[in-house]
């Protein structure tokens, strides 16, 4: 398993959670905002982990959601989180926090799923199952770095943080450039309309305004967690807020910290 950390060890912390054919450098920018120095008073150690089949994770056999959820805890431990974790999953990365949620709650402190459709297979998933297996092979760096875009398409991506992303993205093989995930970890997966009744942990659900989550959605998506889990809406922003609002989303992390440490007083 390969993961990021930030802040002191031994501390509560955040894990983060990628989404599908992602990484843990998609949290590279959002990641640090959760440290003591910048976070004061809700800081801790931060934890942002490559699933196995992405990023410089090892591959497997097979892939399925509790594996997923067996590493994000795991990784939790490895990276120095002290207790048990808040987990944030964007995505596809929602379908394993969720998944985490219902068979190992009691081992989080919390969970925030981002944007993660209820109806729906994983949206960055689907096009790719319509493709060939193999990853296709660029003739240069700069050729693939050109290629990288979202799944599904956002036309908003700030450049700096779309170009980290894209460097983050590809590995170097013989005969040119690809992409680093592994295409067998595509599957069908349970819907998240399953997994949601199933949480043993308290939860909250962020929805982007021009996301994959209208607001008919959100309101069965409500229906399901009940009425005390907040439903919160990152203004003006796509599927992949951490691309284009990094400070929405940050800002109501931030705020849901401070309101469950009150809470636990």
């Amino acid at each position: 398993m390969h993961y990021r950390c930030w802040g002191p060890e031994g501390e509560p912390g955040v894990v983060f959670v990628h989404g599908g054919a992602a990484h843990s450098g998609w949290w590279d920018h959002i990641a640090p905002f959760f440290t003591p120095g910048r976070s004061p008073g809700s800081g801790g150690r931060v934890v942002a982990l490559d699933l196995t089949g992405h990023g410089d994770s090892s591959r497997r056999e097979r892939y399925d959601l509790d594996t997923w959820a067996r590493e994000v805890l795991a990784t939790a431990e490895a990276g120095g989180i002290a207790g048990p974790p808040l987990v944030v999953g964007h995505s596809m990365g929602g379908w394993v926090t969720a998944t985490v949620g219902a068979l190992y709650g009691e081992r989080t402190s919390g969970l925030v799923i981002v944007d993660s459709p209820l109806n729906d297979q994983p949206p960055e998933e689907a096009r790719l199952r319509r493709r060939e297996r193999a990853l296709r092979v660029y003739p240069d760096h700069e050729t693939i770095v050109d290629r990288f875009h979202t799944m599904p398409p956002q036309d908003v991506l700030l450049p700096y943080v779309r170009r980290h992303i894209a460097e983050e993205s590809i590995v170097e093989i013989d005969g040119g450039w690809t992409w680093k995930f592994d295409p067998a970890m595509l599957a069908e997966r349970l819907l998240l309309r399953e997994l949601l009744p199933q949480l043993k942990s308290r939860a909250a659900f962020f929805r982007s305004e021009f996301g994959l989550v209208p607001p008919s959605m959100a309101e069965d998506i409500a229906g399901l967690l009940g009425p005390r889990v907040p439903m919160v809406e990152l203004p003006d922003a796509g599927h992949h807020p951490m691309l284009d609002q990094p400070l929405s989303l940050v800002t109501a992390l931030r705020m849901l910290i401070r309101q469950w440490a009150v809470d636990d007083l």
